[in-house]
């Protein structure tokens, strides 16, 4: 079983900073975390690991906790909607 390639990591523009900055519950340090994110060059392959392994928590690839949970309901609704 080979592992996932996950190599885009090292470019990310959070490898360099303060881990903390992306679970704060702060909103200015929030704000931080979505302002790095949006000078990211691997934000949107960041984005798609975070939403395929169903990231609760954090800042991940622009995205906040709030707006992945309404990605993730927006989902199950589609795929119900989808299955009837």
């Amino acid at each position: 079983m080979s592992m996932p390639d996950r190599s885009w990591q090292e470019r990310a523009a959070c490898a360099r900073s303060d881990a903390e900055t992306f679970f704060s519950i702060e909103p200015d340090v929030v704000r931080q975390a979505l302002a790095l994110c949006a000078r990211c060059e691997v934000r949107e392959t960041c984005r798609a690991e975070a939403l395929a392994r169903r990231e609760i928590f954090g800042v991940w690839g622009g995205t906040t906790e709030t707006e992945r949970r309404r990605i993730f309901r927006r989902e199950r609704r589609r795929r119900r909607r989808d299955a009837a």
